[in-house]
């Protein structure tokens, strides 16, 4: 009896974006199904710092402070990404399934984080008859935790387990796809959670909140139903001796071409989202721009998101190296925010959206570059894909939660001297804290160049061929 050929077989390819990022082990629609962990991720993430940062402030009048404090819970459980990788790498049972149980779990601490959020914030903002000191700050907190642990225990096994079943040619491309549904499901749900707060009451958050909840959970199951292959694994197996997590750590950073990654990683995403709270404004205050035209730098960030993640899976796909293309989106963010910077100046609102979706382009080129270059680290015979994948991981998500602190800090700190005049009679006006952050984020970025120079060096000492030109010289080191 012959197979029933997959619906996404009678589609042309044309019409299928990242149609090429399938391959026998992993088809399309077996892909896309497991891709929801990106999204039921992205629904949780802007449920965090989006939608839950305005109503605590706005709606539930939490003093700002706390609020900060409780965004940034999740960002400290990041490091821990990289021990999460390393034990689905060495996690055993009876079945053999590695990945599986930590999507499993992680899709439980996620749905039960934001399942008993709306409670803690009521009780936090005195919405509610509890009166224990600090009952609202302690309960917040732990549903905070619970939900950034869930969302880092699910992307970094879900990330793991498609570099498993994708082959080396579909990786690039898998990749990017996996990125694509992130931000649908951040985009996605943004604009419906913010519908259906519309008419805010208390009964309604608790409603849309769990409703997130749930939604998230389904998509986790759909995402790792059959995903891994059950591979019997008998007592004696089980029983052995695992490594430990210091001596695959070592393992890992064993020729210092993992820690100078990893390195690369924290500078450039410190340097590309120092400015995600300063755009907005920026538009507003300095170039004057509406509350309507502000919001669509999201869109133009979106748009040039996508297609650095679509001109990386391209180049990628085709061979290219991930350093060199690491170094393409740094570039391109150094054009980016030298547009945002000449906008002020030269009155020019075009000037300031080319240079957010520039910023976009170049934030995705160096994400999905640097996440592949992870995971060339497993096929050099270092670490498991869970660990470098992990450790990637953690370096990504804590460097954007403190580039986000550092980035509105440093726009205080520099504008309350400019606005005093310390800072001369030239300065004294409202672009100037907002240039210095872009400023120190271009510094940032020539710094990571400096960091990513060897890793491309590096590569192209392997790759390049040691015969000479047709001219007959020898080709010249770059």
């Amino acid at each position: 009896m012959s197979r029933r050929p997959s619906s996404f077989t009678q589609i042309p390819a044309h019409f299928l974006p990242f149609s090429e990022a399938a391959s026998d082990d992993l088809p399309m629609g077996q892909l896309l199904r497991l891709s929801l962990f990106q999204v039921s991720v992205g629904m949780a993430t802007v449920t965090l710092l989006g939608t839950l940062n305005r109503v605590m402030i706005v709606e539930l009048g939490v003093a700002a402070t706390i609020v900060a404090l409780m965004i940034a819970l999740p960002v400290l459980i990041a490091p821990f990404r990289a021990l999460l990788g390393f034990r689905s790498d060495t996690y055993r049972s009876a079945i053999g399934w590695k990945r599986i149980p930590y999507l499993w779990f992680g899709s439980i601490w996620q749905m039960g984080g934001l399942a008993v959020m709306p409670f803690a914030l009521l009780v936090l903002s005195g919405h509610s008859t509890i009166d224990v000191p600090f009952a609202g700050e302690a309960l917040a907190a732990i549903a905070f935790l619970m939900a950034g642990l869930g969302i880092h225990m699910t992307q970094t096994a879900g990330l793991a387990l498609a570099c498993d079943r994708a082959s080396e040619a579909t990786r690039p491309k898998v990749v990017a796809l996996l990125y694509v549904m992130y931000l649908i499901g951040m985009g996605v749900s943004a604009l419906v959670v913010g519908w259906l707060l519309r008419d805010f009451s208390d009964l309604r958050l608790i409603r849309v909140v769990q409703g997130v909840a749930t939604v998230g959970m389904i998509l986790n199951l759909i995402a790792l139903w059959r995903q891994e292959k059950v591979r019997p694994m008998t007592a004696a197996e089980r029983m052995a001796p695992r490594p430990s997590f210091g001596d695959a750590w070592a393992d890992l950073l064993k020729g210092g071409q993992a820690g100078r990654l990893l390195a690369v990683v924290f500078l450039g995403t410190m340097a590309f989202n120092m400015q995600d709270v300063l755009l907005e404004p920026y538009g507003g205050e300095v170039l004057g721009l509406s509350v309507s035209s502000t919001t669509l730098l999201t869109a133009m960030w979106v748009v040039g998101a996508l297609a650095g993640y679509g001109l990386a899976a391209r180049l990628l796909g085709q061979g290219h190296d991930p350093a060199r293309l690491a170094c393409g989106g740094v570039l391109a963010g150094v054009v980016a925010f030298s547009a945002v910077i000449f906008s002020a100046p030269m009155s020019a609102p075009l000037l300031f959206f080319a240079g957010a979706g520039a910023i976009g382009f170049g934030g995705g080129l160096f994400a999905v570059a640097t996440l592949i270059s992870a995971m060339n680290l497993t096929e050099q015979g270092l670490a498991g894909k869970g660990l470098a994948l992990g450790a990637w991981g953690a370096a990504q998500a804590t460097a954007s939660g403190l580039a986000i602190a550092l980035g509105g800090s440093l726009r205080d700190i520099v504008d309350v001297q400019a606005q005093s005049g310390a800072l001369g009679a030239a300065l004294n006006t409202a672009t100037t804290g907002y240039t210095f952050v872009y400023h120190v984020e271009i510094g940032l970025l020539f710094i990571t160049l400096i960091a990513l120079g060897p890793l491309a060096a590096r590569r192209r000492k392997t790759t390049t061929p040691t015969n000479t030109t047709q001219s007959g010289l020898p080709e010249f080191p770059t």
